[in-house]
């Protein structure tokens, strides 16, 4: 099944961390806090401005980004868990 997300929606895949500190100590998964890093998976068309013109969105399939700690909506897509969100809640892109 194939998603595809509407307006100026986007679909993140969270890019899980280390599981251990710069010190070398393991963290335990009940202690860990969820990533708040993912990778773009789908981007909808974009927002209707006021003029009724569709307004692109910035970013694209296939960009890292940084997101809200309580941003977007986990659902479940294929098996894998996905993250739907708004645009707007996208903190930024990370560039090399």
């Amino acid at each position: 099944m194939k998603f595809r997300p509407l307006h100026d929606r986007v679909v993140v895949k969270r890019i899980e961390q280390e599981n251990k500190t710069a010190g070398g100590i393991i963290i335990p998964d009940t202690a860990k806090e969820k990533p708040q890093e993912g990778e773009v998976i789908a981007v909808g068309p974009g927002a209707r401005g006021e003029d009724g013109k569709i307004v692109p969105l910035d970013v694209k399939a296939g960009d890292r980004i940084l997101f809200g700690k309580w941003s977007g909506t986990e659902v479940k897509i294929n098996n894998d868990e996905v993250l739907i969100m708004k645009e707007s809640d996208i903190m930024g892109v990370l560039e090399k």
